[in-house]
């Protein structure tokens, strides 16, 4: 089993790039940063852009995989986006992972500082599913056509390509049965933070069913599911998964019990959201990522 870190884009650079090149030292698989305009609690203070942190980050690094967590339709077009997508493959020689979902409802930062229209549930699921058709053309093929009811692209370029073929992998987003569809269409991974659950029980059996349902998807589309990888964003329950190494250690077994190949935790922070001592994430890296990578 591998594990990812999530980073927060919070952090001026001299202290955000101890953290990253520490990702790697510590001997985490894979590093990823939230990709908003802003998030939750944390809107009024400091926040920096996805693209940018992961490039300087793949400059201090030679190893561990890069990733956003998530990157959305919200505030991105396919064809720009697809452009960056392209660089950062070739500035961290293909270590990038896309990481991309549909994005939250219209009560969130994002949608609402930029006065994006106002969409049902089934709106943005179709808008997505055109985010990353289109994105998977625009990175597969130069002079790329697209016409949509969200997204038009017309002869979009892509010359030089990305260094991983036939292009980087996505790793797709989906907590219900119709993102599930277009996780097992296009994606190299699946990531979920789980559904609902007011007690770690509750939340995992949630998972348990979620696991199900995206394995019948995955037969649908014809897919091979051993070469699909399944990564459970461990902090989508009830419990933040570093709140001690045994917590950490328990939710990766459960993870793997359930069939995902990869677990996600978030960097511990001095106060609010993901709260935790740095001390629990060295012993984790001392003591649990060893484990997990003999299984």
């Amino acid at each position: 089993m591998r594990a990812g870190i999530v980073i927060l884009p919070e952090d001026r650079w001299w202290a955000a790039e101890p953290k990253w090149r520490a990702a790697e030292e510590y001997g985490f698989d894979h590093a990823w940063t939230y990709d908003h305009l802003g998030w939750k609690s944390l809107v009024d203070g400091p926040w920096f852009s996805a693209v940018p942190t992961l490039t300087a980050a793949a400059l201090v690094t030679s190893r561990i995989r890069l990733g956003t967590f998530v990157a959305s339709p919200i505030a991105r077009h396919p064809v720009p986006f697809a452009r960056e997508l392209i660089t950062l493959d070739d500035v961290s020689d293909g270590r990038f992972l896309l990481g991309v979902g549909a994005g939250v409802d219209n009560e969130d930062y994002d949608p609402q500082v930029i006065d994006a229209p106002k969409l049902t549930a089934r709106q943005r699921a179709d808008r997505f599913t055109e985010f990353v058709e289109a994105l998977d053309g625009l990175l597969m093929t130069d002079r790329f056509d697209y016409s949509g009811e969200y997204y038009t692209a017309v002869g979009a370029r892509n010359l030089p390509g990305t260094v991983q073929r036939p292009r980087l992998p996505f790793v797709v987003a989906a907590n219900g049965p119709r993102t599930m569809t277009l996780a097992a269409r296009f994606g190299a991974g699946w990531v979920t933070t789980g559904r609902g659950g007011s007690t770690a029980d509750e939340w995992w059996q949630g998972v348990a069913d979620q696991v199900r349902v995206f394995g019948e998807r995955l037969d649908a589309a014809g897919r091979d599911g051993s070469t699909v990888e399944r990564y459970l964003a461990l902090d989508g329950g009830p419990r933040y998964s570093l709140s001690s190494a045994a917590t950490f250690r328990e939710s990766a077994e459960r993870a793997r019990e359930l069939g995902f190949t990869d677990v996600i935790t978030h960097w511990p922070r001095s106060s609010g959201p993901y709260e935790g001592h740095e001390s629990v994430l060295e012993q984790v890296a001392e003591t649990v990522l060893p484990e997990l990578r003999e299984n």
